[in-house]
């Protein structure tokens, strides 16, 4: 594997799985119960906390920490266990971003997003009329990149307090022993068992005669093998050996394009976090090939000057705004964003006051903006995803955001390893002007080239207040997902909400095309009239993202809440 982030580790890895034997904490009368777990909605803890999608996942974290590692060691484990126990968007199959403050200051934005194969092509997707097949970036083999996670792992153990084998054990107890499926968990597997018939070359753990149930037990060996090989091997256990053969395999099989070479060659990435400013708070987010960043700092920069506060909560005049901000966004991001490895970003251009003044010199609060006459700026420079959040004793402050992009990512596993594989080719610009699963227009800056990551809405942000760690906190949902932190962050500051409100109020979505604004089901009726009165196109959805949100109260105790919208949970001590 190549020299990289992540490589140096590998050696102080082996002999510290040599040095070190493992104590499960795992099982019946352990730490953690797998078979009897409750969810916990909020709770302040006095030194450390951790938010994420599923009890079980949070519990592991927590544990860890507990036992001497901090937030970075928290967000492995977490991630590992979340692979295990969250299989329609917890991954090894699929990538992220990690975006962490440590206590002495320093700021780290790793990037483990997928990338296109070597054999991928601009229009690979195209048939010979033309026609985007979004079926095929989509689902089965040819929709995966190259998967990131596991080396986006490895990349945070120089950060890490505790040895790799200790913090992957709790995953393989319990892949291996296995853990009781809630309701949600069971109709999810059950709404998707058709597509598992039907992309997959081998049997998986996903399916079963008859329909899963909650209180049902899913157990996961060949998942509890692949991570074993991690554990003994370091990333090469995955990206080299017996499990990249397996991947290879798999694509073989289902006529995918992922090779050897390729997995040999992926490699984590250090980027410069996205730094700004609004109402005396610092915000830090994550840089391309995330939009997330970006997005955030330009819609929160243009309401700045305008009194958020005195509009109200959810008024008319407060959304209306915001939806406006969300419109000229959306339209920068499908215009200027990219891989920057592959396209040149102007970063700097597209959040500066000058600009996002001039973005907003066509507002008018009193009626609906349209999104064929509101263009990109000119500049001269699964939604089943899932969020961890973690801060520990010491006050490092850790976000993470990881993705298959789809439900069940391509809703192939991995014959004989036991892992779903992503489906994020379809985060690129299949064709020009045609959208992605989300609704997302893309052009030049967001076509397919090999090596090259698709564009990311995935945002994990962090807040300092005063210059001190004051929140960490991020969301699934796809193109919702930069909307959703910019609404939750304004509530915080504008609205002057906890956290449990910020984060669980109900939510709005505009991201330029299509020219609609999507609401939640409980958003205020007499606000949607007044919009619809104005011109706009307000239709409602199901649940919006799952934030999960850690704030450090005045007297530093960790406000911690997991979104309403799941079985997200937290704990810490």
């Amino acid at each position: 594997m190549k020299t990289n982030v992540l490589s140096f580790v590998f050696l102080f890895l082996l002999s510290a799985v040599q040095a070190q034997k493992v104590v499960s904490v795992v099982g019946p009368g352990k730490a953690i119960n797998p078979y009897k777990y409750t969810i916990t909605k909020k709770a302040t803890y006095t030194k450390a906390a951790v938010s994420s999608a599923h009890p079980l996942a949070s519990q592991v974290g927590a544990v860890i920490m507990k036992q001497g590692g901090n937030a970075f060691d928290a967000a492995i484990a977490t991630q590992l266990a979340l692979a295990v126990v969250y299989p329609g968007a917890g991954n090894l199959g699929g990538g992220g971003f990690l975006l962490a403050r440590r206590s002495n200051g320093e700021l780290i934005g790793l990037d483990y997003r997928e990338a296109a194969p070597a054999a991928a092509s601009r229009d690979m997707y195209l048939d010979q009329q033309g026609n985007a097949n979004i079926s095929l970036s989509q689902n089965g083999h040819l929709a995966s990149g190259i998967p990131g996670t596991v080396a986006g792992l490895f990349a945070t153990m120089p950060y890490a307090k505790l040895p790799f084998a200790k913090l992957v054990q709790p995953a393989i107890d319990l892949a291996e022993n296995g853990f009781v499926l809630t309701e949600r968990e069971a109709s999810s597997l059950n709404s998707t068992r058709e597509a598992f018939l039907k992309y997959n070359t081998r049997p998986t753990a996903f399916t079963k005669e008859g329909k899963w149930k909650g209180g049902d037990t899913l157990v996961q060996k060949e998942l509890a093998a692949t991570l074993r090989r991690m554990q003994k091997n370091g990333a090469a256990g995955f990206y080299e050996g017996e499990t990249a053969k397996l991947i290879v395999e798999e694509m073989q099989r289902g006529k995918g394009i992922i090779t050897m070479d390729d997995l040999k060659n992926y490699t984590a990435k250090l980027r410069e976090p996205i730094r700004f400013n609004y109402r005396d708070h610092q915000v830090i987010s994550f840089a391309p090939p995330s939009s997330g960043g970006i997005l955030i700092a330009q819609m929160m920069k243009m309401i700045e000057k305008f009194p958020v506060n005195s509009y109200g909560f959810q008024t008319a005049a407060s959304v209306q705004l915001m939806i406006e901000a969300e419109r000229r966004a959306y339209a920068d991001r499908a215009e200027h964003l990219g891989d920057p490895d592959f396209w040149k970003v102007p970063v700097d251009a597209l959040i500066s006051e000058t600009y996002l003044s001039a973005r907003m010199k066509d507002y008018d609060p009193n009626k609906a903006g349209v999104s064929t006459q509101i263009k990109a700026g000119t500049v001269t420079e699964s939604e089943e995803t899932t969020h961890l959040s973690v801060i520990d004793a010491a006050g490092n402050l850790v976000a993470v955001t990881t993705t298959l992009n789809g439900g069940y990512g391509s809703r192939t596993v991995v014959g004989g390893a036991g892992f779903l594989l992503n489906n994020e080719m379809d985060d690129f610009s299949v064709k020009p002007g045609v959208p992605n699963m989300y609704g997302a227009l893309g052009g030049e800056a967001n076509a397919i080239v090999p090596g090259k990551r698709m564009l990311s809405s995935m945002t994990p942000t962090l807040m300092l207040k005063n210059n001190k760690p004051y929140l960490t906190i991020g969301t699934p949902g796809g193109t919702t997902i930069p909307t959703s932190v910019f609404q939750a962050l304004v509530n915080l500051i504008d609205f002057k909400m906890d956290l449990d409100e910020a984060i669980n109020k109900p939510k709005f979505h505009h991201q330029w095309f299509p020219d609609e604004v999507v609401i939640e089901r409980d958003f205020l009726a007499d606000t949607k009239k007044q919009l619809e009165a104005m011109g706009y196109r307000v239709k409602e959805r199901s649940a919006i993202g799952r934030t999960e949100g850690i704030r450090i109260l005045p007297n530093g105790r960790r406000e911690s809440v997991a979104d309403k919208r799941g079985d997200d949970s937290v704990a810490g001590f």
